[in-house]
């Protein structure tokens, strides 16, 4: 198995050759110090991993052949998260453990009482594809760019349920093996908590199903790792 996983945004078939840009051709000659003839793995999202072999390979160029499939294409459930963003390094930690416990879509929202007004969506993207790069996956989610979570609430799809961990539910956790399968959202408020605007709108819509997440008041972060992993063991790909 081949230590090296790289993901390509190129298609992926026995034969094809894979044009290296920049980026890639640097990380794996001068990061990696790898060469022609070395087999690395190499996944665009689509077409599940494969095992690649340099062909040619330049600081700033190169290029790789596809030989052969390693693993087959796993899709993640229909399941996007929503959250507000934070401090940086905490909003880097969410997107990277939202790939990792697999989150199809990520959407950062701007709230009434959301610290951070703008993000990197590119950067934020690039720690998606690293996350899937190290933890074995076969998936990039997207990282959709800040809008507000009102805006993204009136073009709302009902039939895509929402999961609301909401902090003043406070108590025993929540089993959600009698909630309905389909396409969900989980919902994770601000550091500074929801404003009374939000927390009526959020309770009006149907399509919403408020949570506790335990007798604790977890931080955003936290909030995010622990709703994901608890709708995947009742409702996801872990069951």
């Amino acid at each position: 198995m081949a230590k090296i996983r790289l993901f390509i945004d190129h298609p992926l078939a026995e034969g094809q050759a894979v044009e290296l840009n920049a980026d890639q051709a640097h990380y794996l000659s001068s990061v990696m110090r790898q060469a022609p003839g070395a087999e690395i793995s190499v996944f665009n999202g689509r077409d599940g991993e494969w095992l690649a072999r340099i062909e040619r390979l330049a600081k700033r160029n190169g290029e790789m052949v596809a030989l052969h499939q390693t693993a087959p294409q796993l899709d993640p459930p229909d399941l996007w998260l929503i959250f507000a963003p934070i401090k940086k390094t905490r909003t880097d930690f969410i997107v990277e453990k939202a790939a990792e416990l697999g989150a199809a879509r990520i959407l950062p929202v701007q709230t009434d009482h959301t610290n951070s007004e703008r993000i990197r969506q590119d950067r934020l993207q690039a720690h998606a594809v690293e996350a899937a790069e190290q933890c074995g996956g076969t998936f990039v989610p997207e990282v959709c760019d800040l809008v507000p979570l009102a805006r993204l609430l009136d073009g709302w799809d009902m039939e895509r349920r929402i999961l609301w961990a909401d902090e003043a539910l406070a108590g025993p956790a929540q089993v959600l093996s009698g909630l309905p399968h389909g396409a969900w959202a989980i919902l994770i408020g601000p550091e500074g908590g929801w404003s009374e605007s939000e927390r009526r709108r959020l309770c009006t819509m149907e399509c919403v199903t408020r949570i506790s997440l335990g007798p604790r008041i977890l931080r955003a972060d936290t909030a995010a790792v622990a709703s994901l992993a608890l709708w995947q063991a009742s409702l996801g790909d872990w069951r």
